[in-house]
């Protein structure tokens, strides 16, 4: 798909993208879901992106292991990622597309790739936690709210309202 900005393509994860994708989810984590926390709960709910721009082979692999997941999917323009969905069996487990291509359908292609994907696998429904702030965004792909807000656990963090949302497929 072309966009104004260049060619768009979903494509499976790979090895290397671990460090781009780490500094994707750190900074769109902190300015969109959890802008509203104090920066020493910030830190704690990123755990090893908080580390996302070092250099440190640590912290490198740390952010590769907390990346790992049975289904994900990237999002490039040009071959530059601007989203990630990360997924495995009934769940979709975190969805992050860069600040500058908000609003160009970049999200709603990686959720309809992975609910493919899943339906391929004979799956029946997904559910995902659910951010305040990403919640609008999850009604208009058709995930419906199960229960009330609850506290997220991320890392050691818990200061981050989640809502609990499901999708029959």
């Amino acid at each position: 798909m072309s966009t104004q900005a260049g060619t768009l393509r979903i494509r499976k994860y790979r090895k290397q993208d671990a460090i781009p994708v780490g500094r994707l989810v750190a900074r769109t984590y902190r300015r969109f879901n959890m802008a509203e926390l104090p920066a020493q709960e910030q830190d704690t709910l990123l755990g090893p992106f908080l580390h996302a721009e070092s250099a440190d082979p640590t912290h490198q692999q740390a952010i590769a292991a907390a990346l790992r997941s049975p289904m994900m999917y990237i999002a490039t323009i040009d071959h530059e990622i601007v989203g990630v969905l990360r997924g495995r069996e009934n769940v979709l487990a975190s969805l992050f597309v860069s600040e500058r291509v908000h609003r160009r359908g970049i999200a709603r292609m990686l959720v309809e790739q992975f609910e493919s994907e899943s339906r391929k696998l004979g799956i029946s429904w997904i559910r995902v936690a659910s951010t305040e702030y990403a919640i609008p965004f999850y009604q208009a792909v058709g995930y419906k709210k199960t229960t009330g807000l609850r506290n997220l656990r991320s890392f050691g963090g818990t200061g981050l309202r989640y809502q609990p949302m499901k999708k029959q497929l």
